[in-house]
């Protein structure tokens, strides 16, 4: 069916040979405007450029979900799967090891985390949360003058880029960090031709490229395009002015970021650069946006033929009064993010990524809607065109659409009910005050968050349309509060809002009838998808945790009692589930349900009150689906797990507790001890045929209250954890099921390459430098902590844990090895200048107080009459390390009262023992602190 829809979208193409590079001679231009070229084209000459002329190796694309880098939420550069070079932890047997040259187009998604282009799409012309980055890169081959002529040929020459129209920037140094300005790239450009006034110096924040905190850095250089030309522009360049972009960043990865801030040169250098291939074609299709290039006008026309508004009009800002062409750019852009990123795997869901994922569909869903009034739909139906335009680059589009299409319609459904009754709520609210001149209640927005599932940007957008702005100090104390409340819930810490015994008496003595709840297990598999019954009920009680009462107010804490109810209430180590009720003749009023309990057969669901509640009130109660369903996996994958258990370990094992929230379950296992029967639940085999004669089939059968799965099919995976003995006998597992499960086996093979490679490297050659083995060590350390607290295979962590405490051990001895060399070459040094002095004080230069700690034994076992100090000043931070030693009979001067007071001095502190000390300090001028050292020492000894 996708096929033939997208051959009926598919527009007539002329025919044309493979893509091929412009010769320099019909493409040299030092004026005018650059050449047009098709997008396709575009692409395959920057490939072809680095891969024949330059003999670069082509990488494909790696997926938008990061693998194994919990520090991203999606892959936001084309350097991210190169990480493990830059960091030189790739394994030296992989092929990743070998890479030297690299060319590729990655495809990337800024939305969430640090780069975040989210909120400003189609706000302009040329944000995006998708787009492909075309990279070359250099692991220690080419350096500054190849990059940056490679670069400067290839958009002028090939592309035929006007040189006239181009801007160098540099970095011009940071005095505070004691980094000169980059003169060597500086000069390279020059040479290039590119006139003075056009190399222009920048600082930290434009020119300086870093990974993270910590790790590989470097100065970049950015080369930017002028779409007006024919005048200075010098002063426009990194300005924000949309008529002067950079289009590529050449980054030259030399240093190293130390935990101290302090920058180390690297042992090899490399070369990173990213230009983005919409922003290319737009200079080469001589447009000022991306939106105006055939990257995505198939994709407006295609919006305009589903739509019930006018074509796309380019309009920006003010010009766009209905915000129809922002609509346009935000769903050309949406659409193209949420098909790449799930037929990558990611779909959206409730956290991390999907969390994401899930507010940029709900966006796309509300501009189409209700800004290009377009169809139910019609979204999904977008999808043929953007495997028309990226498909051939990105053959898993082909292969993944009919499931994105079918991920979008079902995530729109779920969406399109609650942005009708949310977008009545605002209405509502704006119709009882004028909140032009005032805020907006934040009770109101935190509503639509809470219970509707409206991303805040989304509610902030919708609101900006009618004039109005949230208080946002307000927002922030309901959303710490409501945290706060969920935290003590779920710790026990808050106690839940149960009716007491005088109120239960008082419900019997008024013959209330206990709460209905059988709807909770009254749903049903249709089509593959869960249906839930739609439930309305009378609140029948109202308890103020104190008594009963026969009304509650705004903003009141409350239990509600309904004479029916289709939620689940906390039992049998399932958790409550979470929605919300609306009240008759006020349906834009949601209260939303904290949590469900139990009392002598009544239902208690407790709210805090949105508006007036009386007993009597018609209620229509509103199931968090998605929460339920999640429940339903966890625990109906409790029983297979239970079953598993029994069938490797034995009849022996027996449950004695378990809790499934939509998160993970737990699971607790030993000797039995059995529950009381509430139901029984069957899997595979229908509970008729055991009743009837039992089966030889092996299955699990358990006495369980819970709700459970239809199809068993819906888990997807399990993955076991966590498992730990909580006493003697008693073992406790925690489980994850479905993506969870994906990504920790994912997670658990990615450490597992990691283990490989620092295994690999240490035990190859012997580091030589006490520096190479502190950063293995280093690595072994954090890769020790990643492995302890990553939701990875639970057997893969206990092994990979007994891996890395071999390879520390390996490394700690080591690193003792070297540091005791180094230290004897300090000490012999300091004897061959100073002698056996009976006060030895000086300098070294080390950053490791362990080094210089031996270096003091060192010299005291050689001259054991001397009193020994040594300081090691670090001179990009100041700071001045110190150790001491005194010989065994020297009552008059303790090593522990030296170091204290020189410490002191220096404003540090310091410790130890009468015979050896240590401590820190800083300083900035180390002779004057050695000079205040011996002087102490000497007056001391003198008394």
């Amino acid at each position: 069916m996708f096929r033939l829809l997208l051959q009926r979208l598919r527009p007539l193409r002329p025919l044309r040979g493979p893509p091929r590079l412009l010769s320099a001679a019909s493409a040299r231009s030092f004026g005018g405007l650059p050449p047009q070229l098709p997008a396709a084209q575009v692409r395959s000459t920057f490939l072809d450029f680095f891969r024949e002329k330059h003999g670069h190796l082509l990488v494909p694309s790696s997926p938008v979900r990061p693998r194994g880098d919990p520090s991203l939420l999606f892959v936001n550069a084309g350097m991210n799967q190169f990480k493990p070079i830059f960091l030189g932890t790739a394994d030296p047997s992989s092929e990743m090891a070998s890479y030297r040259r690299v060319v590729n187009s990655q495809k990337c998604v800024r939305a969430g985390g640090k780069h975040n282009d989210l909120e400003d799409v189609g706000r302009d012309g040329y944000h995006h949360t998708f787009f492909e980055m075309l990279g070359n890169w250099s692991f220690g081959d080419y350096f500054k003058e190849e990059a940056c002529r490679m670069a400067w040929t290839l958009l002028t020459e090939h592309y035929g880029i006007p040189a006239d129209r181009l801007y160098v920037s540099y970095f011009g140094g940071d005095a505070a960090s004691g980094l000169p300005a980059d003169q060597e790239t500086r000069h390279i450009w020059l040479d290039l031709g590119v006139p003075p006034a056009r190399v222009l110096p920048f600082n930290l924040k434009d020119n300086f490229w870093e990974m993270g905190d910590t790790g590989p850095c470097g100065p970049c250089t950015e080369i930017h395009y002028d779409h007006v030309g024919g005048r200075d522009a010098a002063a426009l360049v990194n300005a924000d002015s949309p008529d002067v972009v950079e289009i590529w960043n050449l980054v030259f990865i030399q240093y190293n970021r130390e935990l101290d801030q302090s920058l180390r040169l690297l042992p090899r250098f490399s070369v990173d650069t990213g230009m983005g291939l919409e922003r290319l074609v737009s200079v080469l299709q001589g447009k000022r946006s991306n939106y105006d290039t055939e990257l995505f006008r198939p994709l407006l026309d295609a919006i305009h033929q589903r739509s019930g508004v006018g074509p796309y009009g380019g309009r920006m800002e003010a010009a766009d009064g209905g915000r129809v062409d922002l609509a346009y750019r935000v769903v050309a852009d949406h659409i193209r993010t949420l098909s790449v990123c799930i037929a990558d795997g990611v779909h959206p869901g409730m956290s991390g990524a999907e969390l994401v994922l899930r507010r940029i569909l709900r966006r796309a869903v509300r501009f189409c809607v209700e800004v290009l009034r377009a169809p139910q739909g019609a979204l999904a139906s977008l999808v043929p065109t953007v495997v028309q335009i990226l498909g051939e680059v990105y053959p898993e589009l082909y292969r993944e659409a009919d499931r994105i299409m079918d991920v979008i319609n079902e995530n729109e459904v779920h969406f399109l009910s609650s942005l009708q009754q949310g977008s009545r709520l605002i209405q509502r609210t704006l119709g009882k005050k004028d909140y032009r001149h005032g805020f907006f209640p934040a009770s109101v927005v935190w509503s639509l968050h809470r219970d509707l599932g409206f991303p805040l940007d989304l509610v902030d957008l919708m609101l900006e349309e009618r004039g109005v702005q949230v208080d946002r100090q307000e927002l922030d104390r309901l959303i710490a509060e409501n945290q706060k409340v969920a935290s003590e819930l779920q710790a026990g810490a808050q106690p839940q809002l149960l009716l007491d015994v005088l109120s239960l008496a008082e419900l019997q003595r008024l013959g209330v009838p206990h709460t209905a709840d059988g709807l909770k297990y009254q749903y049903g598999l249709e089509q593959g998808r869960y249906v839930f019954p739609a439930c309305r009920a009378t609140v029948v009680a109202l308890y103020n945790g104190q008594t009963l009462v026969p009304e509650v107010s705004e903003g009141q804490r409350c239990g509600v009692v309904l004479d029916h109810t289709c939620f689940y209430s906390e039992q049998g180590g399932q958790s409550h589930d979470q929605g919300y009720f609306t009240r008759d003749g006020l349906q834009d009023v949601l209260y939303s349900v904290e949590a469900v309990g139990r009392a002598g057969g009544y239902v208690v669901h407790q709210v805090t009150a949105a508006d007036t509640l009386k007993t009597g009130d018609q209620v229509h109660l509103h199931l968090d689906q998605a929460n339920r369903i999640s429940c339903m996996v966890k625990h109906t994958a409790t029983h297979i797990l239970n079953f598993a258990l029994r069938k490797v370990l034995g009849p022996a094992v027996h449950q004695r507790g378990s809790h499934v929230s939509a998160d993970r379950l737990r699971f607790d296992f030993s000797v039995k001890v059995y529950p009381d029967p509430v139901r029984v639940v069957s899997l595979d085999v229908p509970l008729s045929e055991l009743l009837v004669g039992g089966t030889d089939r092996e299955t699990s059968v358990e006495l369980c209250c819970g709700t459970h799965l239809r199809q068993t099919g819906t888990i997807a995976d399990l993955v076991i954890v966590s498992e730990r003995q909580l006493v003697k006998g008693i073992s406790r597992i925690i489980a994850v099921t479905g993506q969870d499960a994906s990504q920790a086996r994912e997670a658990g093979q990615v450490l597992s390459q990691d283990v490989d490679s620092l295994s690999a490297r240490l035990s190859g050659s012997v580091p030589s430098s006490l520096d190479s083995a502190q950063r293995l060590a280093k690595e072994a350390s954090l890769l020790s902590d990643a492995v302890d607290n990553t939701p990875i295979p639970q057997w893969q962590r206990r092994e990979l844990q007994g891996r890395l405490r071999t390879l520390l051990r390996t490394s700690n001895t080591v690193i003792r090895k070297l540091e005791g060399r180094e230290a004897s070459l300090r000490a012999q040094v300091l004897l061959e200048k100073n002698g056996q002095k009976e006060l030895l004080v000086d300098s070294v230069e080390t950053d490791s107080l362990s080094v210089l700690m031996k270096t003091v034994n060192r010299l005291s076992s050689a001259a054991p009459n001397s009193h020994v100090m040594l300081l090691a000043h670090q001179r990009h931070s100041g700071k001045v390390l110190c150790a001491c030693q005194v010989p065994k009979d020297s009552p008059a001067l303790a090593a522990s009262d030296w170091a204290v007071a020189v410490c002191r001095h220096l404003g540090g502190s310091a410790g130890g023992s009468t015979l050896v000390a240590k401590g820190t300090g800083s300083s900035s001028d180390i002779t004057q602190a050695l000079k205040w050292a011996e002087d102490f020492a000497g007056q001391k000894n003198q008394r």
